[in-house]
């Protein structure tokens, strides 16, 4: 009996196929291979379209059986995660109403804003423990002002995740940690928002049918059945944000516990007990996938928008012909500190960190008789790492001060570089586990389907396979090159 997980990204899709009994991986796959198109039709938007998402599960999904021996009449399940906090909307005929505005477009902030001050900042910090900020009901309501014509075609809105679980299940479904990632969910109340729905003039039948995060949220249709060649009886039986199934995968699931991700973007993900919020603003709090309304799993998420991406622009503008390993070689020549070069790596949009700043990414220091790639390829990485670093100190206020930070073999966490120093400047041991989100996905989908005893048991073999440690020599070169960089920072936050 197989399982089946999808990790939906704005970079890839990627996908996994594990053996329910013994929670082996047997294959990986991954499409497209270079960084899915994010279309900006104005400064500070992005948008994908949800046709092309599915299209990528069609085509992972044949990758992931190209190679093995396996049966596709087999799965018995499927498991979703998605990049979080998007916006799709589906009109009468059950198609898109218009591209899906994603996690990294900006144009809601100023309603959020303004939402939070009316609707008042502390009833929305008690209730939905953060501000409506940039998050997915603010989108709806952007696009309620500003394309009425649009709005009033709209049946259903739907997260990413649900949107391909509807493509399997043709069912309208979606979660309450996912309501809450949206900032649709009131949590005082355990109940969706009245106040956000009222405040912001939304129909209620806007939003799909609750079900649980582990559930069976319904059998794939006979269509998908024949297409895929999976078992009609398969169903879908889980769904959760990427972020919370990173920290699912990594096997993150109580208070105190942390992992991080280091995709498009960067996150840094706490689980705690209590109703936590930053009156700052700077992180959010969302539902964990093991969160009731009876033992709290709440995960504390601060997101850094200019990670993976920062570096695929530096690879993609600057060094095309190079992979990430040779990058890291040529990075590798270069001193900590990069010679005085200081790297800023927040080019895509709203930082929530920088309390929905839009700074812009820069070099700082380039001297023309100076600097060469490998110095702008040292920055860049030492950049993304000192938001990591920055982050994590503001996580500290919240309770949350790690001596151990969980990661999976992927993404940025492949860079030693990285790696190494964001374990000297945090004091923390970096875990590095072979696994990914998809991994989660399908593992999530087994326990949804009850094939899978226990959240106890679904990751009973840790398989760390590399740890970083804190480097006391280098801790001061370290510091000295993260305070340069923290310096220009709030040059440009003040």
């Amino acid at each position: 009996m197989l399982l089946i997980g999808y990790d939906l990204g704005s970079s890839s899709v990627k996908a996994s196929l594990v053996d329910s009994k013994t929670k082996k991986v047997l294959a990986l796959a991954q499409y497209p291979e270079r960084e899915m198109t994010i279309d900006a039709p104005q400064e500070n938007w992005a948008e994908q379209h949800p046709s092309d998402w599915w299209s990528n599960v069609c085509k992972v999904t044949d990758l992931l059986f190209e190679n093995t021996e396996f049966c596709r009449t087999d799965v018995i399940a499927i498991g979703i995660a998605y990049q979080m906090h998007g916006l799709v909307t589906l009109n009468s005929d059950n198609e898109p109403a218009r591209p899906a505005i994603i996690w990294c477009d900006s144009r809601a902030v100023s309603i959020g804003d303004k939402a939070f001050e009316e609707i008042g900042r502390k009833n929305c910090l008690e209730h939905l423990l953060n501000s409506p900020g940039n998050f997915t009901a603010s989108k709806l309501k952007w696009v309620q002002e500003n394309e009425p014509e649009t709005y009033k075609t709209i049946r259903k809105i739907m997260l990413p995740g649900d949107y391909i679980a509807f493509k399997f299940t043709q069912k309208f479904t979606t979660t309450n940690t996912g309501l809450s990632e949206g900032v649709f969910w009131d949590f005082k109340n355990d109940q969706l928002s009245e106040t956000i729905m009222d405040y912001y003039g939304f129909d209620y039948d806007l939003i799909p049918k609750i079900v649980p995060v582990f559930s069976n949220q319904g059998k794939i249709t006979s269509a998908i059945a024949n297409e895929f060649g999976f078992d009609p009886n398969t169903i879908v039986s889980y769904r959760a944000g990427d972020q919370p199934n990173n920290a699912f995968s990594l096997n993150v699931l109580e208070p105190g516990e942390i992992a991080a991700t280091g995709g498009t973007s960067g996150v840094v993900y706490g689980v705690v007990d209590q109703l936590k919020f930053d009156p700052n603003n700077r992180v959010n709090t969302f539902a964990h996938i093991n969160h009731t309304e009876k033992q709290r799993r709440l995960g504390v998420l601060l997101c850094i928008n200019g990670t993976g991406s920062a570096y695929a622009w530096l690879r993609n503008n600057l060094a095309e012909d190079m992979d990430y390993f040779e990058l890291e070689t040529l990075a590798n020549s270069i001193e900590i500190g990069a010679d005085g070069l200081s790297f800023l790596p927040f080019g895509n949009g709203a930082e929530r960190m920088l309390q929905n700043t839009i700074i812009a990414a820069q070099f700082e220091g380039l001297q023309f008789n100076k600097h060469k790639l490998a110095h702008m390829v040292r920055a860049c990485i030492e950049g993304i790492a000192f938001s990591f670093v920055y982050g994590i100190k503001c996580m500290h206020e919240l309770g949350l001060d790690p001596s151990v930070i969980k990661v999976g073999n992927d993404n940025m966490f492949q860079s030693s570089i990285f790696a190494k120093t964001i374990a000297t400047l945090t004091h923390a041991e970096i875990q590095v586990k072979e696994t990914n989100g998809a991994v989660g996905a399908a593992i999530g989908a087994g326990f949804g389907a009850n094939k899978i005893e226990s959240l106890k048991v679904a990751f009973d073999q840790e398989n760390i396979i590399k740890t970083y440690q804190a480097d006391k020599s280098k801790l001061e070169a370290y510091t000295k090159a993260y305070e340069k960089w923290l310096k220009l920072l709030e040059t440009k936050i003040k």
